[in-house]
């Protein structure tokens, strides 16, 4: 009955982490930014940012500034840069940890100087600009008032501006049109930095997809974040790139049944069997991370076969159909894994709900425990 193990676990293999980071770290042949940010994408903030820089990350990237602290408060001393940032914004706490810190407008430097004089340490900064992706950081019409300003501060003392970066839109579709043109125009915003004197920040465009698939988009330094979990950020097969997913997620079956055809099975009775059948109870749901959306659609590795989810996902459990096959309370249940033992992928996941894999692996939580396998950078 598998005493002692959890009813709902994610299984993260530190080593997998490891052996990716030193994949692309190898492939790129740079500097390497491990994007540890939402959790570790999921994995853990700390384990996950550990187990990175035991595989040869050069630096950390993370969101927001709690996230950065977060990890200076467990130990973490390796590079870190922190990038989105509002109004009222703990710059001063990010100054007092040694993390690199973004901006994307005038207003946001101002108030980067201001916490710049309150510490009296100098900020380590990056300037992002919108290359087309319209979302964070300074339009092109904006870039060359913020790059003079940064210069300005730069000749007092306040701030070094270390890095010059934008964020691709369509890196996962390598061919698109869009990824020249914002190219182009990161080469020309790049230019109008270097001719305002901030000729030593470091050039870093490229995401998981890019490092990957993109090498004219490398530059100075790459920021993959879902490949070094593991996942193949083209919706493939990572494999392919010689990367090992680091993610299982398993749930024990909590009850089982032997019931006759024609009975309704979860919620709006949306399934019912043909012929007389075993249902498993499985004990966990949509407030687990487990979309609502997988009913009906979503694969499980159980007694020794895929099966998909039988009815509706519910708040706190599933039901799966497995016919004759054996099964009894306490037999695992894998939703997803490395693929390595014939369980399905999260990406088998994202095609069936009509998602990515970054938002299976991220969302996923609730009254899951976390289990850790592997010693890369462990304590």
């Amino acid at each position: 009955m598998n005493e002692g193990r959890s009813r709902a676990e994610v299984v993260v293999d530190l080593d997998a982490i490891a052996a990716n980071t030193a994949v692309l770290r190898e492939k790129v042949g740079r500097p390497l930014m491990a994007v540890v940010k939402a959790d570790g994408y999921g994995h853990g903030l700390l384990p996950a940012a550990r187990a990175a820089l035991a595989g040869g990350a050069d630096m950390l990237g993370v969101a927001v500034i709690e996230e950065a602290l977060a990890l200076r408060a467990g130990g973490v001393g390796a590079p870190l840069l922190a990038w989105i940032s509002g109004p009222g914004e703990d710059f001063a706490g990010a100054l007092s940890a040694d993390v690199e810190v973004s901006v994307n407008a005038e207003w946001s430097l101002d108030e980067l100087l201001a916490a710049v004089r309150s510490t009296g340490r100098t900020a380590r900064l990056h300037l992002f600009v919108d290359t087309g992706l319209s979302r964070e950081g300074a339009t092109m019409a904006e870039w060359p008032g913020l790059v003079a300003a940064a210069a300005r501060a730069q000749a007092d003392g306040e701030v070094e501006v270390v890095g010059l970066w934008s964020h691709m839109a369509y890196a996962d579709a390598p061919l698109h049109p869009t990824i020249g043109r914002q190219v182009a125009v990161f080469e020309e915003a790049v230019g109008i930095a270097r001719a305002a004197g901030l000729t030593d920040a470091r050039r870093h465009l490229a995401n998981s997809a890019a490092t990957v698939a993109l090498p004219e988009t490398w530059y100075d330094m790459v920021r993959p974040g879902v490949a070094i979990y593991g996942l193949d950020p083209l919706g493939g097969n990572a494999a392919d790139h010689g990367l090992t997913p680091a993610m299982t997620v398993e749930a024990r079956v909590a009850l089982t049944k032997r019931v006759p055809p024609g009975v309704g099975v979860s919620y709006g009775h949306t399934y019912s069997p043909t012929t007389e059948t075993t249902l498993a109870l499985v004990p966990v749901g949509y407030a687990d991370g487990v979309p609502r959306a997988a009913g009906n659609r979503a694969p499980v590795l159980a007694a020794g076969a895929h099966r998909r989810i039988a009815g509706r996902v519910c708040m706190d459990q599933f039901v799966l159909d497995v016919g004759d096959d054996p099964i009894r309370p306490g037999d695992r249940v894998v939703l997803w894994g490395t693929g390595r033992d014939g369980e399905p992928t999260a990406q088998d996941w994202a095609d069936a709900v009509d998602t990515i894999h970054y938002e299976l692996v991220t969302r996923i939580g609730g009254r899951f425990t976390r289990r850790y396998v592997g010693s890369a950078g462990a304590l």
